[in-house]
């Protein structure tokens, strides 16, 4: 009489946790590319405040300087955190969703200086917390 020492197959996952699970990844290089992105942005506002023109007038008002050191800032962490999501680490997804919110926050205040740029950058985060918050597998051990 022989044993069946196959591992335990897993359930199907969803099209939702498939698309969640392929996405994953996918946020963390879009979270580098967003963080590098916003590193260039900071630059260019720190060094010359001529960069960006004003598209109209806008409640939040700081002056370019000030918007390049919060990109600046922020881009390194959401790069730091994009790293981290690619490693499979569990405080990269936490972070990733908590800058990916932080940054559509950011460029919408940002919209009169970089109206597109600032549109692209927040569909793309709203994209990063949907993958970060719907993979059930991220950062568990897939062995057996």
């Amino acid at each position: 009489m022989s044993q069946n020492t196959a591992p335990p197959h897993r359930p199907t996952s969803s099209s939702a946790a498939a698309w969640a699970s392929g996405g994953t990844l996918f946020a963390g290089v879009l979270m580098l590319v967003t963080g590098f992105m916003d590193v260039f942005q900071g630059i260019a506002g720190i060094a010359e405040d001529d960069v960006y023109t004003r598209v109209g007038d806008y409640v939040f008002k700081f002056n370019l300087t000030t918007w390049g050191w919060i990109h600046l800032i922020l881009g390194i962490v959401v790069a730091i955190a994009g790293f981290g999501i690619l490693k499979g680490a569990e405080w990269g997804r936490v972070a990733g969703i908590a800058l990916a919110s932080l940054n559509i926050l950011f460029q919408f205040m940002f919209l009169p200086y970089q109206p597109w740029w600032a549109l692209f950058s927040m569909a793309i985060s709203v994209f990063v917390i949907w993958a970060l918050a719907t993979d059930e597998a991220y950062g568990r051990d897939e062995t057996f």
